[in-house]
C-alpha cells in the first residue's frame, strides 16, 4: 500500500510489514477513521490498523468469501434443473434494457473480485447478479462489449418478432424471401457475436454460411409453399418451421466448419487439455442443431393451431391487423420458456467416451492416462 489512501471503504489483499510482525495475507475491509497520509502500517488495539503518522483504519469483516468460482455457473450443471436455472438467467430479456453505466459497474465488480478487491457491502447474490449481467453483454474471450441484438438476452425479443412475422406473412413469395432473409441475417449476427475466441470466424466463413443458410431456407420455404397450395391452411402455417429447421442444419455446421476440420479441445475432468477431436466437434454440433430446432418448435408449432382457430372468429375478421401482434405475442410466450429449456437439454460441458475418439488421439490418451474413460469439451450454443 502506498501513496495517499482515499477516505472510502476498500478491500486490500496484501501482506503489510509492521514493527511487531506482519499482518495476515487476507482481504481486509478498511474504513478511514482520520489522520494524514504517510508513514508505516501497524496493528493497533481493538482491531484497528493505523499508520504511525496518526491516520487510523478500522478492520472490517468480509461479507463474502473470495474463493467463489464465478467462472462457472451458479447452479449444478450436471442436472437439467441446474442447467435450466442457469439459462433462464443468461437469456433474461430484461438484460438488454440495462444502461451502459450498469454494465460497466457489473464489469468493475467482476474484475475487482478476480483481483481480490471486494466492496464491503457487496453480497453473494449481488456478485452473482453482476456475473450474469457481465456475461450477458461482454464477450467471454475478448472482453469486448457485444452487439446488442447479438446478445443471448436479445434472443427472445428478436426471435419472437422475426418468427411471428415469418408465420404471419408466409403466403406470398416476396414475403417469404424477405422474412427468411431477415431471419438468416439475424442468425449470422448472433453467430458472429458469440464466436469463439480460440477459433474465430473469418469473413469468408461467415459469408458462406450466411448465403448458404439463406438460400436453403428460402428454397425450402418456396418449395413447400408450392406443394401446400392445395392442402388446408393449417398445414401451410408449418412451412416457416420447416424452412427454419432446414436453415439450422445448414447454417450451424457451416459456421463451425473449422471445428469439423481441425477438431475442438478435449480435456479430462480437471480441465487438463488432451488434444483436439473432430469426433467431439461432430457430437457438439449435432447437439446444438437439435437444441436450436427444438427451441424453434414450440413457437412455430403451437401458435398455428391457435391462430387457425382465431381467424375463424369474428374478432380477427373485424380487426385483421391484429393477426401479426397476436402471433408475435404467442411466439414470444413460447420462446421465453423454450429458449432456456432447450439450451439446457445437453450439458454445456459435454463428454464422450475415449473409445469413440479418433484412433490417434485415443492412443495418445491411453498412453498418458490409461485409466481415463471419458473426455470433456465445450459444445457451444
Amino acid at each position: 500500500m502506498n501513496g495517499t489512501c482515499p477516505q472510502r471503504l476498500e478491500w486490500h489483499c496484501c501482506t503489510v510489514g509492521t514493527g511487531s510482525g506482519e499482518l495476515p495475507q487476507t482481504p481486509l475491509a478498511l474504513s478511514a477513521v482520520g489522520g494524514s497520509s504517510g508513514g508505516r502500517w501497524e496493528r493497533g488495539s481493538g482491531g484497528v490498523v493505523r499508520r504511525s503518522s496518526g491516520r487510523e483504519f478500522k478492520k472490517m469483516s468480509s461479507t463474502i468469501p473470495l474463493n467463489i468460482n464465478i467462472k462457472e455457473p451458479r447452479w449444478d450443471q450436471s442436472t437439467f434443473v441446474g442447467r435450466a436455472s442457469h439459462f433462464f438467467t443468461v437469456t433474461d430479456p430484461r438484460n438488454i434494457l440495462l444502461s451502459n453505466t450498469q454494465l460497466e459497474n457489473a464489469r468493475k465488480i467482476i474484475h475487482d473480485y478476480r483481483q481480490g478487491v471486494v466492496a464491503p457491502e457487496l453480497t453473494e447474490d449481488e456478485l452473482w447478479r453482476a456475473k450474469y449481467v457481465y456475461d450477458s453483454a461482454f464477450h467471454p474471450d475478448t472482453g469486448e462489449k457485444m452487439i446488442l441484438i447479438g446478445r443471448m438476452s436479445a434472443q427472445v425479443p428478436m426471435n419472437m418478432t422475426i418468427t411471428g412475422c415469418m408465420m404471419t406473412f408466409y403466403r406470398t413469395t416476396p414475403a417469404v424471401v424477405f422474412w427468411q432473409w431477415i431471419n438468416q441475417s439475424f442468425n449470422a449476427i448472433v453467430n458472429y457475436t458469440n464466436r469463439s475466441g480460440d477459433a474465430p470466424i473469418t469473413v469468408s466463413q461467415l459469408g458462406t454460411a450466411y448465403v448458404s443458410a439463406t438460400t436453403g431456407a428460402v428454397a425450402t420455404a418456396l418449395g413447400l409453399n408450392a406443394l401446400t397450395k392445395h392442402v388446408s391452411p393449417l398445414i401451410g402455417r408449418f412451412v416457416p418451421f420447416a424452412a427454419v429447421a432446414a436453415a439450422n442444419c445448414i447454417n450451424i455446421p457451416l459456421m463451425r466448419q473449422r471445428e469439423l476440420k481441425y477438431g475442438i479441445p478435449v480435456t479430462d475432468e480437471n480441465g487438463n487439455r488432451l488434444g483436439e477431436s473432430t469426433k467431439a466437434a461432430q457430437q457438439a454440433i449435432t447437439q446444438v442443431v437439435i437444441s436450436r430446432i427444438l427451441m424453434a418448435a414450440p413457437g412455430m408449432a403451437i401458435p398455428p393451431f391457435i391462430m387457425n382457430a382465431l381467424e375463424k372468429r369474428a374478432f380477427l375478421k373485424r380487426f385483421p391487423w391484429m393477426s401479426a401482434p397476436i402471433q408475435v405475442g404467442l411466439v414470444g410466450f413460447c420462446l421465453v420458456f423454450a429458449t432456456p429449456l432447450c439450451c439446457a437439454l445437453f450439458p454445456q460441458k459435454s463428454s464422450m467416451s475415449v473409445t469413440r475418439l479418433e484412433p490417434e488421439l485415443k492412443a495418445k490418451i491411453q498412453e498418458i492416462s490409461p485409466d481415463l474413460g471419458r473426455v470433456y469439451f465445450n459444445k457451444g450454443l
